[in-house]
């Protein structure tokens, strides 16, 4: 309960709708309209949290910034001429050969990761003509009896599998 009071998609200030069901008070849906910055007196928030990222916005925010410099620091490495780079002052990086090295096996992993996952896929999958792709130890069988039917009521089937004969039956019956 606490935990939603305090999140900042609930304060005054974002312009969403609330729900409450709190069990002291009935439901109600109220929407928040008031001005950025302004204190109000039904906030449960003081002022100073307003507007704090989550935790998990700032790890999003620094990831993503830090894997463009990445980039932006590979392409250099990458496409400018030794020359210029020693010009600059870099003297010690690796090896050109990794610049088309880690990328090519980085691809090679990945789709021998997929190949590997579909040969298993086709390893463990029984053949078509196989019983076990219609049968197993969940599979239930209707029911042969039948209940009398009174009137215009009729008992709900319970839950069943149904055969291959019948389905063959109602898909390629020639009637």
């Amino acid at each position: 309960m606490a935990e939603s009071q305090s999140s900042p998609l609930n304060s005054p200030t974002s312009g969403r709708r609330t729900l409450s069901f709190s069990r002291r008070e009935r439901a109600r849906v109220s929407i928040s309209v008031e001005a950025e910055g302004v204190a109000s007196p039904r906030s449960p928030q003081p002022q100073s949290l307003r507007g704090v990222p989550k935790l998990s916005e700032v790890y999003g925010f620094v990831g993503s910034i830090s894997t463009v410099v990445a980039m932006v620091i590979f392409f250099v490495w990458a496409y400018i001429p030794e020359p210029w780079l020693h010009s600059l002052g870099i003297t010690y990086y690796p090896s050109r050969y990794w610049a088309l090295a880690v990328p090519t096996y980085a691809i090679v992993t990945i789709v021998l990761a997929l190949a590997f996952y579909l040969g298993s896929n086709f390893i463990v999958t029984p053949p078509p003509t196989s019983f076990n792709t219609m049968f197993d130890q969940y599979s239930r069988e209707r029911p042969t009896f039948i209940n009398p039917v009174h009137g215009k009521e009729r008992p709900i089937d319970p839950i069943s599998d149904i055969g291959i004969d019948h389905i063959n039956e109602l898909m390629f019956n020639t009637r």
